[in-house]
């Protein structure tokens, strides 16, 4: 009986390791996921500040076809100064003169301060730019890295399948059943080490009778609380079977 135990035990650490490597493997795509998104908002600042400065640029543009068409107006006032006979038309078209000059004026300035702007503009997205590619250069690494990480921890876990397949062959269909139900139906753990007369799974004291048959190791004993097979040990620093 002694030796099934031992068989059931080492093939419930086959299939933590299986387990711990499998949980490893599924964080692979989600750390992946993870660095998409970083690169993701550097882009979406890059898109930001690129419409920011567009956005500026048109409204420099804006600004000179103001200007020119103020100009325009400038140059029409000027020449209806000269055909202008009366002193309250003349004075009306020098205000109004006065008044488009005002304007462009006030564009100019504008004008001016949107070239401040754009350069400002041009320098952090240059700068921008050049965190994205390196961004994405940092992403492709990482990337590589994780997807290498998986293909080594899917070797290992292929060993261990194979190592389960032959500890499975080494014990009865009706035992391997039970472990395999017991497995699927308690997170992963058909097997719990007793210490101090406790499964160290649940956490509960089992039964003195139940205990000294355990100690016995004459019979498979399943844990009253958690229906686990257990088995005795003395080993203060044993973690069960996971």
């Amino acid at each position: 009986m002694q030796n099934t135990i031992n068989t059931l035990i080492h093939l419930q650490e086959c299939d933590s390791k299986i387990m711990e490597i499998q949980k490893e493997m599924d964080q692979g795509p989600v750390r992946i996921e993870e660095l998409k998104r970083n690169l993701a908002r550097t882009e979406d600042i890059l898109q930001e500040k690129t419409a920011d400065l567009d956005t500026c640029k048109k409204e420099r543009r804006q600004m000179e076809q103001d200007i020119s068409d103020l100009e325009a107006g400038i140059e029409k006032s000027n020449i209806k100064l000269n055909n202008i006979k009366s002193n309250k038309e003349y004075r009306a078209i020098l205000k109004e003169i006065d008044s488009l000059n005002r304007q462009k004026t006030v564009l100019e300035d504008r004008v001016l301060e949107l070239l401040e702007e754009i350069e400002k503009k041009e320098k952090v997205l240059n700068t921008t730019v050049k965190q994205l590619e390196k961004a994405k250069t940092v992403f492709e690494h990482n990337r590589k890295t994780i997807l290498n990480e998986i293909e080594d921890l899917q070797h290992k876990k292929n060993d261990l399948e194979k190592k389960k397949a032959e500890i499975s062959r080494k014990i009865e269909p009706d035992l391997l059943k039970r472990y395999n139900t017991l497995r699927k139906n308690r997170g992963g753990i058909a097997v719990s080490a007793v210490l101090n007369g406790i499964c160290k799974t649940c956490n509960i004291a089992i039964p003195p009778q139940k205990f000294n048959e355990l100690i016995k190791g004459t019979d498979l004993i399943s844990c009253p609380n958690c229906k686990r097979i257990l088995y005795y040990t003395e080993d203060t620093e044993v973690k069960d079977a996971t």
